[in-house]
């Protein structure tokens, strides 16, 4: 056989006398056989060295034991020891895995009378659970991982709740901060409120602060209810497109929607028609009193209540326009216009130059809020409009930096303009894009900060890493012109720009 060999044992050999017949016939017989098993052999080593070096084939497991596990003793209820009924559905289960569940846990545990019964009837009183999610949650019991659908998630929550299962609801949250949308962010504000997941209440909060207004949606101004809405304008942080008369605007156009639900239009021609629905009902009531004040209009005075009037009633044409919708009280007005005039007198004679100290509480409050869309990358300039005492504010977007100028003399403007050596402010600045959901691609913020700025003097607010950056952008501003009323000093002696940030 050349130098082919072959491995055989006589039958006349027993096992320990196995040899092996090489090319030349010789016989090797294994001396370690005839010792002692408990003796070293050293041909076993190296057998088994050999064998570790082989990929030896294995017997294929055919089913994982959790997928063995689900489809034996859930689905097909063998061995079961319990029956469950509900909503007109019967599932053969095993105490063993129901036991997972707080609620069954409890039940079987203690003297409750189904500790002993073989089928148990459940009464389902949330209107949210259905028999689908019933199945999923069951069977969430038997296996290690579950698919939860988006637009099955608030069921499955009902459920998961109700039965105490507490891995499977923070699930459910994940799932629903990740799939957060137009569509389905005010069902999931809903539904986390009534079923305590704070943490999903607090992410669609977000998302409606960065697009309320940055993308104005009919079919979202409809489902918002006053209580969302209120706690969106009062916030600090909601992403103003524009000045604070947008935000009055698109409020406007909210209670419009509340109160003609019916109402089916594009975007642009709802300020129109709730313009002409305002008109005409003071023509055709011959009403003078505010609609606020009216039994209409009075469920949304808590949301109107927090837009920041001082910063409408300095734009001439926004004032106006106020006047003529006869929306709000007349002493709301009143209120915010002597507030105002004292402002601009401490501004001219107690040399009121602008906030020096953190006041964040103030800032969250009172901030002018405003903001602008870029819609691709270039250079741009721009001042928001309206009086804000003599603080004439260049906002400049170039070479991926934005920068604040105190313009006083090299440009021209509409207005006074402060000629004061120095004028301090408060300010955040915040940018973001978004992806098609709304959900921010990047964003960054400045963060509460303090400036003081001399004439004409330039600072660079925020220094942009262009790979970073998508368009289009949006930036959004805060501002604090002037001091606190509690707060009058003169002017500190300082000579050069600075700025400090607050924690």
């Amino acid at each position: 056989m050349g130098i082919l060999g072959s491995r055989f044992q006589s039958p006349s050999q027993g096992p320990e006398e196995a040899v092996e017949v090489t090319g030349a016939g010789r016989k090797h017989g294994c001396e370690c056989k005839k010792r002692k098993r408990n003796a070293q052999c050293d041909c076993e080593s190296e057998q088994e060295e050999d064998d570790a070096i082989l990929d030896t084939p294995r017997r294929k497991k055919l089913k994982s034991t959790s997928r063995y596990i689900y489809q034996t003793l859930f689905l097909n209820g063998e061995n079961s020891d319990i029956r469950i009924c509900a909503l007109g559905q019967e599932w053969n289960l095993h105490k063993v895995y129901l036991c997972q569940s707080g609620y069954f846990s409890s039940m079987f545990s203690g003297s409750w009378k189904e500790s002993n019964m073989m089928e148990i009837s459940l009464e389902i009183p949330d209107q949210n659970i259905d028999t689908e999610a019933l199945q999923v949650v069951f069977g969430s019991l038997y296996r290690d991982d579950v698919l939860i659908k988006p637009s099955r998630v608030v069921s499955i929550l009902a459920a998961a709740c109700m039965l105490q299962l507490d891995g499977l609801i923070q699930q459910c949250g994940e799932t629903m901060k990740e799939n957060i949308s137009v569509k389905t962010v005010c069902g999931y504000y809903a539904c986390a409120s009534i079923y305590g997941l704070d943490s999903v209440m607090k992410k669609c909060l977000e998302w409606l602060l960065n697009n309320l207004m940055t993308h104005q949606n009919v079919d979202l101004m409809k489902e918002l209810g006053a209580d969302v809405m209120e706690q969106l304008i009062q916030s600090s942080d909601l992403f103003v497109m524009q000045v604070e008369m947008d935000v009055y605007t698109a409020l406007k156009k909210w209670m419009f929607l509340q109160l003609n639900p019916s109402w089916d239009g594009p975007i642009k021609q709802l300020l129109a028609d709730a313009d002409a629905w305002l008109c005409k009902r003071r023509t055709d009531l011959c009403e003078k009193e505010p609609f606020l004040n009216t039994e209409e209009g009075e469920p949304f005075c808590s949301v109107f209540k927090h837009v920041r009037l001082q910063y409408i009633i300095n734009d001439l044409a926004s004032a106006r326009i106020l006047e003529r919708d006869n929306i709000l009280p007349p002493d709301w007005l009143m209120a915010v216009y002597k507030n105002q005039w004292f402002a601009m007198l401490r501004t001219e004679f107690d040399n009121d130059n602008g906030p020096q100290e953190a006041n964040k509480e103030e800032f969250e409050l009172s901030s002018m809020r405003c903001g602008r869309k870029l819609t691709k990358d270039g250079d741009y300039c721009w001042r928001w409009t309206g009086f804000n005492f003599g603080f004439d504010l260049l906002v400049t977007y170039t070479n991926r930096f934005i920068l604040f100028k105190r313009n006083t003399l090299s440009q021209p403007c509409g207005g006074a303009v402060s000629l004061q050596p120095r004028r301090h402010l408060a300010y955040r600045l915040r940018l973001a894009s978004f992806d098609a959901r709304g959900k921010p691609v990047c964003s960054r913020s400045t963060g509460y900060q303090l400036l003081t700025l001399e004439k004409d003097q330039e600072y660079v607010v925020m220094n942009l890493d262009s790979r970073l950056l998508t368009f289009p952008l949006y930036v959004c501003c805060n501002f604090l012109y002037t001091s606190s009323q509690s707060d009058h000093r003169p002017d500190s002696p300082e000579t050069e720009s600075s700025t400090r940030s607050v924690s």
